[in-house]
């Protein structure tokens, strides 16, 4: 790793904790230069705006989930085994990184907009899982994009809990109780009610 490389690493690390801790409002270039050890300028020399890091820790960080929760499914394993082993894994890593998921829940709102690879996405891939099984059968017959929304909203608040304190365990110890919610909804889901749909064009997750 270069030296420049190693100080992009101290921005993005410093700038990650703040962000977590203080909230991104909060925080300034100055703080993120004070933290990584380095002068105002010196940030600006490897991102154009506190923007601009918000958004490449956000990028970084979802499309990582993503791409984690695309190979933690076991092969060949029916979809209720697939996706206790989804949850586990959005927990698991709540656990192993919670700076980086404080971050990624309390900037979401102000970042999904901007995705553009939507297949790199979480929701995606959780959405593309699902799809296949309602369309299989394995399923009730369903709107997949509700049935997304229904399985991530029942683990982030579970995650936006822990933030706050509402949960003193670690998330893990959680997740097959989160789990076992999540299958319940999607067959409680009212069957027929909405149609089944791919990738809509206007995704914003």
């Amino acid at each position: 790793m270069t030296r420049g490389e190693k100080t992009r690493q101290r921005i993005v690390e410093g700038a990650l904790r703040l962000f977590a801790e203080r909230g991104v409002d909060a925080t300034s270039i100055r703080d993120i230069a004070t933290s990584a050890m380095i002068t105002e300028p010196a940030v600006y020399r490897h991102f154009r705006s506190k923007e601009d890091l918000i958004w490449e820790i956000f990028w970084s960080g979802y499309r990582g989930l993503g791409e984690t929760l695309r190979d933690s499914p076991p092969l060949g394993a029916d979809l209720r085994t697939r996706l206790s082993a989804m949850v586990g894994t959005i927990c698991a890593l709540f656990d192993k990184d919670e700076p980086l998921f404080r971050f990624l829940l309390l900037t979401q709102h102000r970042q999904l907009g901007k995705i553009t690879e939507r297949d790199k996405s979480p929701v995606q891939v959780l959405h593309d899982q699902l799809a296949a099984a309602i369309a299989a059968g394995a399923l009730p017959k369903q709107d997949a994009e509700l049935a997304t929304s229904t399985v991530f909203g029942i683990v982030l608040q579970a995650a936006t809990f822990k933030v706050y304190g509402r949960l003193d365990r670690p998330l893990s110890h959680y997740a097959p109780s989160l789990a076992a919610a999540c299958w319940a909804a999607l067959n409680a889901l009212a069957s027929g009610a909405e149609p089944v749909r791919g990738k809509p064009a206007g995704r914003k997750s």
